[in-house]
C-alpha cells in the first residue's frame, strides 16, 4: 500500500513542504531514499523502539520511502515521527482518511516521547500557506508555532497520542495564543539600565543618538572606562519590537533551534561574541548553512568587544552585510540569504597596553606596536562605524556620588519620540525605517543643507580627508540629532556635533 505523509525542511529562514511516500510490498527491506541525511538514516533504529515499546511494530516486508522532492537535501531527526505515522498508515495498523491534512514533525525517543525540533515557526508559517488544517509537532514547539492564525497547532508528547489521535478519533489539545495580546503583554526591556553609570553624559549621548538613528559606533578608550557597561546597556534605550520585527526575530532564532516554550521573542536581541570566533560562525555558513552572529542579532546589537582582537579576515567578511542589512550563503547546490539588520557596537582600547598618549600609564606601547595594532582595523571597516567616541575615566568625585544618573526610560522616550518621527518620513518607502538605513538618494532628499552648514562640512572634509562613505554618514548622524530636537531641517550645530563623533579620522589616530 501507498501512503503519502508531510514534513517540511528549513533553507535559510523559509521553509519548504516535504512529502513523505511510503510504500509497502513483498519482500524484505528497508529504503529510505531522497537525499536523506545521516541522522534521518538511522531513524529506523528510533522508530522501531519507539513503535514496540508503544504496542506497535515496523511490519517485516520491503519497506520504501521517497523524500520528495527527491534533489533537496533533507538534515536532522525531525522526521521521525513523519516516518513512523507513514510507516503505521501504510502497514493498515491506524487508519488514514484525514492523514493529509496535516503537517507531521518531530524527533523519537526509544520510548516514543518527543523532542524538540528546529524551525516550527517558519514551517508553520509554510502549512498555512499551503492550506494544511493543522500541524502536529512537539509540545516544546507549540508555542512557538501557534503564533501563526488560521492554522490548528497540536502539542504532543508522546507519538501514542498522535496515533490515537488518527486511529480513534481522541482528541488533542490545541494550542491557542493570541499572538498580539501575547506579544504587548510580555514585552520587555533589559535588567541593565542607565542610571547605573557615572558620570559619562557625553557618551550618554552618544548612545542615546546611536539608538535613535541605528547608527553604528565604536567606543575606544583605557580599560576600566566603562565601554562594555555602556554598549550592554544599549538595548535598554532602544524602541520596543514591531511585532513585524518580532516575527522576522523569531523566525531566524527558531531556525537554531533558540525558541523553546514562548512563542514571539519580546525582547531585541543581544550579541556579544568571543573574539576567538571564526568567519562562518559570525556571518553564518558550514556545509549546511545556518544563521550566524550578524543574522542573530537582525533587529538588535551585535557587539564585539575588543575588536582589534579579532582576527582581520573576520571582521573583513561583514563588511557587505554592515551595507546590504543581509547576507548571502553560496553554495554549489543551493543559495540562502539571511537578514542582518543589526546595529554594530564595538569596543577598543587605543593600544596594546591600553593606554594612549598618557604619560602616567602603567603600560605603554611603541608606535610601531600601537600601528600594528591598530593595524587590525581596516579603514573601510571603520568607514561603516557612524559614530567613533572616545571614553575617558570617570574622576572619583563622580563614582562616589549617591545621586543615580538619567534612566534609561527617560532616554528611551526620547529616542521613541525620534524613532517615530522618521517612521513618518520613511512611511512611504520600502525597507527604510531609520536614518542609518538610508541610501545616497534618500539623503540628499532628507539632508538638504543651508550655505554655512556646506561649507563647514567641506572644510571638514578636506582636513581629516574623509571618504564620500564618511560624508553620508555625518549626514546622516546629523539628520539624527536634528530628530531629537524636533527640528525638520539640518543645521550647522548638528554637523559640527556629528564630526565631532568621527574620533578615528583624526590626526594622531589612524596614519
Amino acid at each position: 500500500m501507498l501512503i503519502k505523509v508531510y514534513g517540511s525542511a528549513v533553507f535559510g529562514i523559509e521553509a519548504t513542504t516535504i512529502v513523505v511516500e511510503v510504500n509497502i510490498d513483498k519482500g524484505i527491506g528497508y529504503h529510505l531514499v531522497g537525499l536523506p541525511d545521516n541522522a534521518i538514516k538511522e531513524s529506523n533504529f528510533r522508530i522501531a523502539a519507539a513503535l514496540q515499546n508503544n504496542g506497535y511494530r515496523i511490519p517485516g516486508k520491503k519497506i520504501t520511502i521517497n523524500m520528495a522532492p527527491a534533489d533537496l537535501r533533507k538534515e536532522g531527526s525531525a522526521y521521525d515521527l513523519t516516518l513512523a505515522i507513514g510507516i503505521l498508515t501504510a502497514s493498515n495498523q491506524i487508519r488514514s482518511e484525514n492523514i493529509d491534512k496535516y503537517l507531521i514533525m518531530g524527533e523519537l525517543s526509544l520510548d516514543g516521547s518527543l523532542q524538540p525540533i528546529k524551525g516550527a515557526l517558519p514551517i508553520a508559517i509554510k502549512a498555512k500557506e499551503e492550506g494544511f488544517e493543522g500541524f502536529i509537532l512537539p509540545k516544546e514547539n507549540a508555542n512557538e508555532a501557534a503564533v501563526v492564525n488560521g492554522l490548528k497547532v497540536y502539542g504532543v508528547e508522546n507519538i501514542k497520542e498522535v496515533i490515537d489521535f488518527f486511529d480513534t478519533d481522541a482528541p488533542l489539545e490545541q494550542t491557542v495564543v493570541d499572538t498580539r495580546q501575547e506579544f504587548y503583554e510580555h514585552l520587555s526591556f533589559p535588567e541593565f539600565d542607565f542610571s547605573d553609570v557615572k558620570g559619562q553624559e557625553s557618551i550618554k549621548r552618544c548612545m542615546e543618538i546611536a539608538a535613535a538613528g541605528g547608527h553604528n559606533v565604536i567606543l575606544i578608550g583605557p580599560p576600566g572606562a566603562g565601554k562594555t557597561m555602556l554598549a550592554k546597556r544599549l538595548p535598554s534605550i532602544l524602541p520596543p519590537m514591531t511585532l513585524h520585527e518580532a516575527l522576522e526575530t523569531t523566525k531566524i532564532h527558531s531556525v537554531v533551534g533558540k525558541v523553546k516554550n514562548r512563542g514571539l521573542m519580546s525582547q531585541r536581541p543581544f550579541r556579544s561574541p568571543h573574539h576567538t570566533i571564526s568567519s562562518a560562525a559570525l556571518v553564518g555558513g558550514g556545509s549546511y548553512p545556518q544563521p550566524g552572529e550578524i543574522s542573530l542579532a537582525h533587529n538588535g546589537v551585535l557587539f564585539l568587544d575588543e575588536l582589534p582582537e579579532f582576527e582581520r579576515r573576520v571582521l573583513e567578511v561583514m563588511r557587505q552585510p554592515i551595507e546590504d542589512r543581509e547576507v548571502t550563503i553560496a553554495r554549489a547546490q543551493f543559495t540562502v540569504t539571511y537578514p542582518s539588520s543589526f546595529m554594530l557596537v564595538a569596543s577598543m582600547n587605543p593600544s596594546p597596553g591600553g593606554y594612549f598618549n598618557d604619560p602616567d600609564a602603567p603600560v605603554t606601547s611603541s608606535p610601531a606596536e600601537m600601528q600594528r595594532y591598530l593595524g587590525k582595523i581596516s579603514g573601510p571597516l571603520l568607514d561603516r562605524i557612524d559614530i567613533h567616541i572616545e571614553v575617558t575615566p570617570v574622576p572619583f568625585d563622580k563614582l562616589s556620588e549617591e545621586r543615580k544618573g538619567e534612566s534609561s526610560a527617560i532616554i528611551r522616550e526620547q529616542v521613541e519620540a525620534a524613532r517615530q518621527l522618521q517612521t513618518r518620513r520613511f512611511k512611504k518607502i520600502e525597507g527604510i525605517h531609520y536614518n542609518a538605513q538610508m541610501g545616497t538618494k534618500h539623503i540628499r532628499e532628507f539632508c538638504k543643507l543651508n550655505e554655512s552648514s556646506k561649507y563647514l562640512l567641506k572644510e571638514a572634509m578636506q582636513r581629516l580627508n574623509l571618504s564620500a562613505r564618511a560624508y553620508d554618514r555625518i549626514l546622516k548622524v546629523a539628520r539624527t540629532i536634528a530628530d531629537l530636537e524636533g527640528i525638520e531641517g539640518v543645521v550647522e550645530n548638528h554637523i559640527s556635533e556629528a564630526i565631532q563623533y568621527r574620533s578615528l579620522d583624526r590626526e594622531g589616530w589612524l596614519g
